[in-house]
C-alpha cells in the first residue's frame, strides 16, 4: 500500500495493493494492523454507504461532539472528495484538499477527526463507500456551506444537485467558536 501525505497534515491518499489477472482484481480495502502501522491508528465502529447521480454534491459534513475519522472510497465512478480543516486555532484552518477518487484509481482518503468533508460526483453515478470512527449522531451534526467563497473550493460541477440541509450552512467564518472542534 502506498500513503501520499497531503498539506493537511492527517489528511492521507492511500493506493492500497492491487492484485490483477485476467479474471478481475482483488484488494484489501482495510487491515487494521497495517493501516496503524501506516498511522491510521482509528477504530472504525460504522460503515456506510451511498448511492449518487451525477452532479450529485454532498457535505461539507461534521460532527462535534461525537467526531468522526473516515476512511472512504468509491466503489463505483467517480468523486470529487474534499477535507476542510475546520480545526481552531489549526495552522492550515479552512484549508481544504481535494481528491478524485474512482472506481477505476482504487484510491482511499483518510479524513481525520477536525475536518469537514464533502464530496460530488463527476461519474454518471457513484457508489460511495466511508468507514468512520463513531456512530452518525444527529444532535451533533454540523456543516460548512459547500460554496462558502472563502474556502475558494474548486468544484468540478457548476450547479450541483444540493440537499436542501446543506444549502442551508453557513459559512465557515459564519460558524460559532462552539461549534468547532479543537486543533
Amino acid at each position: 500500500m502506498n500513503i501520499i501525505k497531503t498539506k493537511l497534515d492527517g489528511v492521507l491518499i492511500i493506493e492500497p495493493r492491487v492484485f490483477e489477472d485476467p479474471r478481475g482484481f482483488f484488494m484489501e480495502t482495510y487491515h487494521a494492523q497495517r493501516y496503524r502501522e501506516s498511522g491510521i491508528g482509528v477504530t472504525f465502529v460504522q460503515d456506510n454507504l451511498s448511492y449518487s447521480s451525477e452532479g450529485t454534491l454532498r457535505g461539507l459534513h461534521y460532527q462535534l461532539p461525537h467526531a468522526q475519522a473516515k476512511l472512504v472510497q468509491a466503489l463505483k465512478g467517480e468523486v470529487f472528495d474534499v477535507a476542510v480543516d475546520i480545526r481552531r486555532g489549526s495552522p492550515t484552518f479552512g484549508q481544504w484538499e481535494g481528491v478524485m477518487l474512482s472506481a477505476g484509481n482504487q484510491r482511499q482518503l483518510y479524513i481525520p477527526e477536525g475536518f469537514a468533508h464533502g464530496f460530488c460526483v463527476v461519474s454518471k453515478d457513484a457508489i460511495f463507500h466511508y468507514k468512520c470512527s463513531d456512530v452518525y449522531a444527529p444532535e451533533a451534526e454540523g456543516g460548512v456551506a459547500w460554496d462558502d467563497p472563502e474556502l475558494g473550493i474548486e468544484w468540478p460541477v457548476e450547479k450541483p444537485l444540493v440537499s436542501e440541509k446543506d444549502r442551508g450552512y453557513p459559512g465557515l467564518g459564519g460558524l460559532a467558536e462552539e461549534r468547532l472542534p479543537a486543533y
